[in-house]
């Protein structure tokens, strides 16, 4: 029987343990802070355990003194070990959310002991977990999350999609809002023609039926769809052909409001319709 090990680790701060609550509401056998020498003991206790565990979760982060030294060796093993199916993911933020959390919650980060600036501690932190946040089968950018909504996109994303296949996150944003930066592939749609400079398409967005009928009248709008579209039935098959587990595609516009909503929205259909795992994620909806 295999054993499905998922590792979370990440920056302080960045939301690990709202992750792993979904992860045991979902099934998995869950550790928080286990050190990381005994890795390959607790994956093997999970093998050999008469209680059928299939799903297992850790969390393993910077509170773990030997962390930093030890993990990369020992998580490239596992890789290669039969029974068994590792995937990393990495949580992380900008340093403004950071700095607001260790603020909100007055807990102390793990590397204050270090440097007496808060600002300091989260970019070294940064800086040491940047070859582990490499390894990482997905990254996850919690900034704009609060823990509600946090636990609505792993909720979202996982509970529909431990089984077989890579799942597609399609990502609409704007870009005046700044870039996504847990992504995977970005197409710029600022050259479509823009529902915001017509009076009575402004304050809708690309999910109502005044906008898709504006927007799919123009030729270009259709073209462009049909060759994304293509483009991505072309390199999906690659990318889960690498072992890739998930791939997020941003769609970016101005404003997050039109254009990159209803291209996600369309390509979206048209992707499940074919079979593929797919969630949407309209990251600037409603932003002003």
């Amino acid at each position: 029987m295999t054993l499905q090990l998922t590792i979370i680790t990440g920056l302080s701060g960045s939301g690990k343990r709202t992750v792993a609550k979904v992860f045991e509401d979902l099934g998995y056998f869950c550790v928080d802070n286990l050190p990381t020498a005994l890795i390959p003991k607790f994956v093997e206790l999970c093998k050999r355990t008469q209680d059928n565990i299939t799903k297992a979760l850790l969390v393993i982060d910077a509170r773990e003194r030997h962390f930093l030294t030890q993990f990369t060796p020992i998580y490239e093993e596992l890789k290669f070990q039969e029974g068994i199916e590792t995937r990393l993911m990495f949580l992380e933020a900008s340093d403004e959310a950071l700095q607001r959390r260790f603020s909100e919650t007055r807990r102390p980060h793990p590397l204050y002991e270090t440097t007496d600036n808060l600002l300091e501690a989260v970019r070294i932190e940064k800086k040491l977990l940047s070859p582990i946040r490499d390894l990482a089968d997905i990254v996850v950018d919690t900034s704009n999350h609060t823990v509600h909504t946090l636990r609505r996109y792993f909720v979202d994303l996982f509970s529909a999609t431990d089984n077989v296949g890579m799942s597609l996150t399609l990502m609409s944003f704007g870009f005046k809002h700044g870039l996504p930066l847990a992504i995977d592939l970005l197409f710029d749609l600022r050259f479509l023609p823009n529902p915001h400079f017509v009076p009575h398409l402004k304050q809708l967005t690309g999910k109502h039926t005044e906008v898709i009928d504006f927007m799919m009248k123009e030729p270009e709008v259709n073209e462009t769809i049909e060759k994304l579209l293509n483009l991505l039935e072309f390199l999906i098959p690659k990318y889960e052909k690498e072992g890739r587990s998930y791939l997020t595609v941003g769609f970016g516009c101005t404003g997050g409001q039109h254009r990159s909503v209803l291209i996600a929205e369309t390509i979206a259909k048209r992707l499940l319709l074919e079979g593929y795992k797919v969630r949407v994620a309209h990251r600037d909806i409603g932003k002003e």
